[in-house]
């Protein structure tokens, strides 16, 4: 039985406070970090009772976040260097060119194109998969007769919604959320995998059916594609070539490879990371040859420069919210050995009637919340830390909360309903940012919905 009894502190009511001005600066669209910087440093004052205290307080809590995630960082800086070694070789050209064989009519297009997508995501990441999938094989879409909108849709739902929000290969996500937890990334892949299923298959299906009358061109596509017919008369190396075969042969040996070793979380990620690095290091051999040991280096730092650059304001955010959980000790010191929400959770527990679908229903909600700002990650260790939180209160299973958490975060921030967070994927099908959130909004509240009902049947 959960002990209930909470002593609250000033430093619960502050924290609360943050949590809240937070959530507010989200919804106004406006960065956080600075106001997580602030609450860090009053929290740490007000701890210590000494500014040297507060002040040391913030960098501990950026150093500890940044070690929770490095494991990602680097894996996404890998990740985008074998992506941009793809696209100077053209190999990234061959794999998608393939792709247009299959594709007979705009129908069939939506359901390649977003699957294509996913794919890639899942081992790329949208954000480089939306440049490696869009230059290629949107103009093919487009050209069998699929509206840019509708492809935009596609790209957006599959990649950003299902590929980001599960994120089952890189294991980035989960990674975030999980260690927020204070659980394992593979208890919200197994635990939440039902979860993650419902929300992309009925969201998906639900956006086809809404929108299968307006995703035939009545041109064909054919102003489209005046201007993106070069891309489609590159002529490979023989290098391109066989990188372009090489790459996904590698990674379906990694799949298999997990599956034979029984390779989870951060196991499969290094093998994942690994392997990028060194398809990436054999592209750059075969198509730069002397120039290869230069051509690597640059990589390198531009994959890191994008990961750094990605979750630079995710490692500040996380550094506040880490204090929510088991971070506080950690970041504060010895004499915390409880987490701030979670106590808030406990005393909340303690005084009204919670129970586990009320509990469902504030983690979807908060998780949504979050996703406002446009990025979809910063929540993570949020609806982490309160899905333990909960979990713990009401004595319900933390991996389901923390996967309903990631699902609404990333699909609401992660690129697929608030306009700011669609501008990549409505910049390369040439669409409205605005018309592709409001085309995404019903099938994903549908999706969501659906969700919710699964939630609170498995919880």
């Amino acid at each position: 039985m959960t002990d209930l009894s909470v002593h609250l502190t000033p430093i619960h009511f502050i924290y609360l406070i943050g949590v809240f001005t937070i959530l507010t600066t989200m919804v106004l669209r406006k960065d956080t970090p600075i106001v997580c910087v602030i609450f860090i440093f009053i929290l740490g004052l007000v701890s210590s009772g000494t500014v040297v205290g507060g002040i040391q307080s913030v960098f501990q809590a950026i150093l500890y976040a940044s070690k929770e995630f490095m494991e990602i960082i680097a894996t996404i800086a890998l990740v985008t260097s074998l992506s941009k070694c793809l696209t100077d070789l053209g190999s990234d050209y061959l794999m998608m060119r393939s792709m247009s064989k299959v594709m007979r009519n705009s129908y069939v297009s939506w359901w390649i194109l977003g699957i294509t997508m996913m794919i890639f995501s899942l081992f790329l990441w949208p954000s480089p998969s939306v440049a490696l999938v869009g230059a290629i094989l949107v103009p093919l879409a487009v050209k069998k007769g699929l509206t840019p909108i509708a492809a935009a849709i596609a790209m957006n739902l599959f990649g950003h919604g299902i590929a980001l929000s599960s994120d089952i290969v890189i294991q980035g996500a989960p990674s975030i959320t999980a260690a927020s937890a204070g659980i394992e990334p593979q208890n919200i892949m197994q635990s939440g995998f039902p979860l993650f299923l419902m929300m992309g298959v009925v969201t998906v299906v639900a956006a086809f059916i809404l929108n299968r009358k307006s995703m035939v061109s009545k041109d064909g596509g054919t102003l489209y594609m005046q201007s993106n017919e070069e891309i489609l008369k590159v002529k490979p190396s023989k290098g391109a070539v066989f990188i372009a075969i090489l790459t996904p042969l590698a990674f379906v040996i990694d799949i298999i490879l997990m599956f034979v070793y029984d390779l989870k979380g951060g196991d499969a990620t290094s093998l994942v990371s690994g392997t990028a690095m060194l398809v990436m290091i054999i592209g750059s051999i075969i198509g730069f040859k002397g120039k290869s040991m230069e051509k690597v280096t640059d990589y390198i730092k531009d994959g890191f420069l994008f990961a750094i650059k990605i979750f630079a304001p995710v490692i500040i955010i996380g550094g506040f919210f880490f204090l929510g959980g088991q971070g506080i000790t950690a970041i504060l010191g010895e004499q915390y050995q409880s987490g701030i929400l979670n106590d808030w959770a406990l005393w909340l527990a303690g005084i009204t009637p919670l129970n586990k679908y009320m509990v469902v229903f504030i983690q979807m909600v908060i998780g949504g919340l979050t996703g406002l700002d446009g990025s979809g990650f910063s929540g993570l260790p949020l609806v982490g830390v309160l899905a333990h939180t909960f979990g713990t209160a009401v004595n319900c299973s933390v991996p389901i909360l923390a996967t309903l958490g990631q699902i609404t975060a990333i699909f609401v921030g992660g690129g697929t309903i608030v306009p700011w967070g669609l501008i990549p994927v409505a910049a390369i099908c040439n669409v409205n940012p605005l018309e592709l959130a409001r085309k995404n909004l019903l099938p994903v509240g549908i999706g969501f919905l659906c969700t919710f009902i699964l939630a609170c049947i498995l919880i």
